[in-house]
């Protein structure tokens, strides 16, 4: 019986013996699968991780193309990039969702790349609204920002902790092939016992023998996919390597290349603003000395035709004052002063000095048919638009010809002209029969800088200011021109209507009217004896009684010798002391006295926290503007009803 039972135990050890074989292979395959995917998943990471780093780079040398260019498509181009990247961000996102080593990596990538996109969607901003300078300097300063040190140095964390991951899953595939082999080779051991016992277990030895074809099979499927696999993955490291020393070299090449545009960009600004500074200077002047010339001529016996002629050189010298105050603003965006203006008498009164202007030799016709239209703009842009316009058409007819200004009404639909909303629209027309502009032409108008004028006759710069003011008053400009058959310019500004406009209107026209105040003694610290004779004069004319200080170190002992001093006049920028160096330095006696500080500097206007909540005052400025500021001053100045209260 023991012997008849010995094959028996034999068969059952076999047998058990192959089980426990199986359910280790099946063990072994299952982790040696797992590892694959998991290693697949550590590839598919450090790939995305590599394509979205190339998709941003490529996207920001995209937007310096188009900082650079000014070329809507390449704008364009630089949205549709950069939303690819972030569609490369939400696969990354989607892969480590399972992976809470990485989570807190890309949220932090999301993040830093939120705040890179505002700032890249700013710059772009600024590109599509005519500031390339500012634009370029706002892109120099995110060349080297946080926010994208930050996305590069999270990208290599990512990409570190992947291959890290990476080394320990290979280790895992490699320890489950391990497995795999052993428990084939364990297979052959019992292959060949199986054979010895053939004769006392041949269906189980058939089994047995079937079962290990399979898992050698399936082992070998497995090693195949893993060595197909491998190469796929050699092959896109060297993609990606190959892309990564490209994206290297466009970058120093994009670095060179925004060097250079900032060069260029200084030496033809400074020409072109030189020359094109002086001859709208010139205009203006020519305006004021003609007019005072002619002034003198009719003194004594036309002095209604005198008075018209000092006029219109007073309104040349306001328009050269603000023509300063723009330019010492452009780079600040400087805002606007809107009204309610009746196109119509805008036209009328500028009419003198468009004449003047652009010469005898043209004809100037006007067509007004806005009808009580009015739009709500800032007078002294919407005067220097129009000033521009004229100008560019006397030069377009080499000063002979015929011009013609026209207002209209419309009624536009949505989007009809440009991105105008449906609505009434008032009309501007400047129209010229001069040489016209080609397509080519055309389509350039508006980039700053952009000129067909000789250097010296124009800085470029006149129709993109017009076409970014336009904008700012929701409005729309369009131009009509064929070479050899003059241009037409159109300007579609909103109509404004209703009691806001009306009350607006009656404010400004309050405000022209200076407040009485009785005579004062008035302290004027003034610098340049120029400027300090004439402040006094103007005081005077005024009735009151000014004291002239010509330094700011001599003012305390005036207000101690003269008691009854009631404001302070001030110059800003003087030797040694500003104006506010000076206020700030009196001694605590004189703290109550009013203060109006004079200005011929567009910056110092911002700089209120210098000025305390004082009045300023900007140069040059008018009989009516001084008096309406001595007003101001002594109404409404902070220190004064303090001084009134202890009183």
């Amino acid at each position: 019986m023991a012997r008849r039972a010995l094959p028996l135990l034999l068969v059952v050890l076999l047998i058990g013996s192959l089980g426990a074989l199986l359910y280790s292979a099946s063990n072994a395959t299952r982790d040696h699968q797992r590892a694959l995917v998991e290693q697949r998943r550590s590839f598919d990471i450090i790939a995305l991780a590599r394509a979205f780093e190339a998709r941003t780079a490529r996207a920001e040398v995209t937007l310096a193309r188009y900082v650079i260019s000014l070329d809507t498509d390449t704008g364009r181009l630089f949205q549709d990039q950069w939303r690819g990247a972030a569609s490369q961000l939400k696969a990354l996102h989607y892969a480590t969702r399972h992976s809470g080593w990485q989570r807190g990596n890309v949220q932090a990538l999301q993040k830093a790349f939120d705040d890179r996109t505002k700032t890249l969607n700013e710059i772009a901003l600024r590109t599509t609204y005519g500031q390339k300078i500012g634009a370029l300097g706002r892109f120099h300063e995110a060349g080297s920002s946080q926010d994208l040190k930050r996305i590069s140095a999270l990208l290599d964390i990512v990409i570190k902790a992947e291959n890290e991951r990476l080394r320990e899953r290979s280790l895992a595939v490699t320890l489950a092939g391990d497995r795999t082999q052993a428990m084939g080779r364990t297979s052959g051991l019992l292959g060949i016992a199986l054979l010895v016992c053939v004769l006392f277990a041949a269906w189980f030895a058939n089994n047995a023998l079937t079962d290990r074809r399979n898992a050698r099979r399936l082992a070998d499927a497995e090693s195949e996919r893993a060595d197909r696999l491998d190469a796929a993955v050699r092959a896109r490291t060297a993609e990606l390597t190959e892309a990564y020393e490209r994206l290297k070299q466009e970058s120093t090449e994009r670095e060179a290349a925004e060097e250079n545009l900032r060069q260029m960009h200084k030496m033809d600004a400074v020409g072109q603003l030189t020359g094109g500074i002086a001859h709208d200077f010139n205009n203006m002047l020519a305006v004021v000395v003609g007019g005072l010339e002619l002034a003198k001529r009719k003194m004594r016996m036309q002095p209604e035709e005198a008075g018209r002629h000092l006029d219109n050189a007073m309104e040349g010298a306001n328009r050269a004052s603000a023509l300063t105050r723009r330019l010492l603003a452009f780079a600040r965006a400087e805002p606007l002063l809107p009204s309610a203006v009746d196109p119509d008498a805008l036209l009328s009164g500028m009419a003198d000095l468009i004449d003047r202007t652009i010469g005898d030799q043209i004809r100037v016709n006007f067509t007004q048919n806005a009808q009580g239209w009015r739009i709500f703009v800032d007078q002294h842009q919407m005067e220097n638009a129009i000033l521009n316009l004229c100008v560019n058409a006397r030069d377009a007819m080499d000063g002979r010809g015929q011009l013609t200004l026209s207002t209209g009404r419309a009624t536009l639909a949505a989007d009809e002209i440009g991105e105008c909303q449906a609505g009434d629209y008032v009309t501007l027309t400047v129209t010229d029969d001069g040489c016209g502009m080609s397509a080519d032409v055309l389509t350039r108008v508006f980039e700053p800088f952009f000129t067909t004028k000789p250097v010296g006759k124009g800085t470029g710069l006149g129709l993109s200011q017009i076409f970014g003011f336009v904008r700012q008053c929701e409005g729309e400009i369009r131009i009509e021109s064929q070479p050899g058959e003059g241009t037409s310019v159109h300007l579609y500004m909103p109509r404004r209507t209703g009691a806001a406009a009306d009350a607006l209107g009656q404010e400004a026209q309050a405000n022209q009217s200076p407040v009485e105040h009785p005579p004062t003694r008035i302290l004027v610290v003034e610098d340049d004896p120029r400027v300090l004779n004439q402040t006094m004069a103007a005081l005077g004319e005024l009735g009151h009684l000014p004291i002239a200080c010509d330094h700011p170190s001599k003012a305390a002992r005036l207000l101690s010798h003269n008691s009854d001093i009631g404001l302070i006049i001030s110059d800003v920028l003087m030797p040694d002391l500003t104006g506010p160096e000076m206020v700030k330095a009196l001694p605590a006696a004189y703290a109550h006295i009013p203060v109006l500080f004079v200005t011929g500097y567009a910056g110092d206007m911002t700089e209120s926290a210098d000025f305390a909540g004082h009045a300023v005052l900007r140069k040059p400025y008018t009989l009516m503007a001084l008096g309406q500021a001595l007003g101001q001053a002594l109404s409404e100045s902070p220190r004064n009803g303090t001084a009134q209260a202890a009183e």
